[in-house]
This record gives C-alpha cells, sequence and structure tokens, in this order.
C-alpha cells in the first residue's frame, strides 16, 4: 500500500503529465465509414468514444447504428495529427478546430462533437 506522501508524489505526477492534443479518426472496418474528432486529450478520447458507444449513448447517431450493426470488433481509433506541444495556450481551440475542418475535408468524414 503507498503512503500518504507517495500517493501525494503520484497524484502530482499526474496533474503535470502533458496530454496530447489533435486529431483522431474513428473507422469502421465493416462499412469502410469514417469520422473525424479533435481532442485536448488524444489518449482519452478513445476511452470516452468507445465508453459512449457501449453504453448505447455516443451523441452522433449514424455513428452508433454502425457500431450497433457491426460490433465493437469492426472499429478502429486512429490518430491522425498532433498539435505542437509549444502551440500558445490562446491559438489552441482555432488550430483543433481548422485541424479538424481539414481531416473532415481531407478523409471526406462528417465531425464528432
Amino acid at each position: 500500500m503507498l503512503s500518504k506522501q507517495e500517493k501525494k508524489a503520484a497524484a502530482e505526477k499526474f496533474r503535470e503529465r502533458k496530454c496530447t492534443l489533435g486529431a483522431y479518426a474513428v473507422r469502421c472496418t465493416a462499412s469502410a465509414r469514417v469520422w473525424t474528432g479533435v481532442s485536448r486529450n488524444l489518449e482519452a478520447a478513445r476511452n470516452a468514444v468507445w465508453f459512449s458507444l457501449r453504453m448505447g449513448a455516443h451523441r452522433d447517431p449514424p455513428l452508433q447504428k454502425e457500431w450497433q450493426l457491426h460490433g465493437e470488433e469492426a472499429f478502429q481509433f486512429e490518430v491522425l495529427e498532433a498539435l505542437d506541444e509549444d502551440t500558445p495556450a490562446m491559438l489552441i481551440p482555432d488550430s483543433l478546430k481548422a485541424m479538424k475542418q481539414r481531416w473532415m475535408a481531407t478523409l471526406n468524414a462528417p465531425g464528432l462533437l
């Protein structure tokens, strides 16, 4: 069991970690459909998308329908592009928005919320 000091150090380390920001794609291999999204934490994005799909509560009805039709094994999560670490905080929202639009056009795919 961890001591109080060790727990505190682990919590501090967790808070100080750098999250990868960027664009991702959710692909259905059975239907070849693709959806794109952006996140301030790409590592957590897959978990969030998969969780909502498993619960039948994803906000994108066509994606949820494909999931229910083909099942989890037919889906892949792909990181498309990471935002540069030294992007100023003020530019992050606009950069992510532009990145999402660019990937939606490139992949001819709808965007996820």
